[in-house]
């Protein structure tokens, strides 16, 4: 059964991909570098913003203090600007009517910043009640690393990961709910490919949103 089922956000739940290369790209402008192509951002995000302004920056500018300047050019302009392009995808708020109307416990885990996050789950998806809204935050692993999952499941009261999913649109995601022992489903209307998610072994990928909710609740009637 499922009890507790774990969304990334970011190319899963929301659309971001454009907001996301606007606020880079203003920031790349401002610290006098290249601006890349809109394009070129499905494979930069996913890791957090740090490595995304890396991942960005021309290889002679890597410095952590252009990094620092990137991070002061970008937030503010991608708080005023987050909600520009940015939209749930076709069928998503469907999926989590009927994983809330199922009785099973939501969380979010994103590489975005704690606060980007949270204004962005209360702004498209304020009225569901999710056990923990968790982004990057400073001093803590971003994914891969499992903890961002334990920290949801011991907030959902949770501790039977045979009874968690993790749902995600990228490599990250599948090897983040790997390495923490529960279930992913990857899920191909995001950022990234089919081939890349099949390259993690996920334990179903879903080409809808809709598909989810049958595999949450399939185990489930009856209960």
């Amino acid at each position: 059964m499922t009890e507790l089922v774990i969304f990334d956000l970011d190319g899963t739940l929301l659309n971001t991909i454009e907001d996301l290369g606007t606020a880079c790209n203003h920031a790349l402008r401002m610290c006098g570098c290249p601006e890349r192509r809109m394009e070129e951002y499905n494979m930069l995000v996913g890791r957090g913003i740090y490595n995304l302004f890396r991942g960005a920056l021309p290889e002679d500018r890597r410095t952590e203090e252009t990094v620092m300047r990137m991070r002061d050019f970008f937030i503010p302009y991608y708080d005023e600007h987050k909600c520009d392009k940015t939209r749930p995808y076709e069928g998503i708020e469907d999926l989590l009517d009927s994983v809330s109307e199922a009785g099973i416990r939501m969380g979010i885990a994103s590489n975005k910043y704690q606060d980007g996050t949270e204004k962005l789950v209360e702004r498209f998806f304020g009225r569901y009640r999710f056990a923990k809204i968790l982004g990057q935050r400073d001093g803590c692993p971003i994914k891969p690393d499992p903890e961002i999952v334990f920290e949801i499941m011991s907030a959902a009261d949770i501790s039977d990961k045979g009874n968690t999913v993790y749902v995600g649109d990228s490599d990250v995601d599948m090897m983040t709910g790997g390495n923490a022992g529960v279930r992913t489903v990857g899920v191909t209307w995001g950022f990234r490919t089919r081939a890349e998610l099949e390259r993690c072994n996920p334990w179903r990928i879903a080409e809808r949103p809709m598909e989810i909710a049958a595999l949450l609740t399939e185990g489930n009637a009856g209960l």
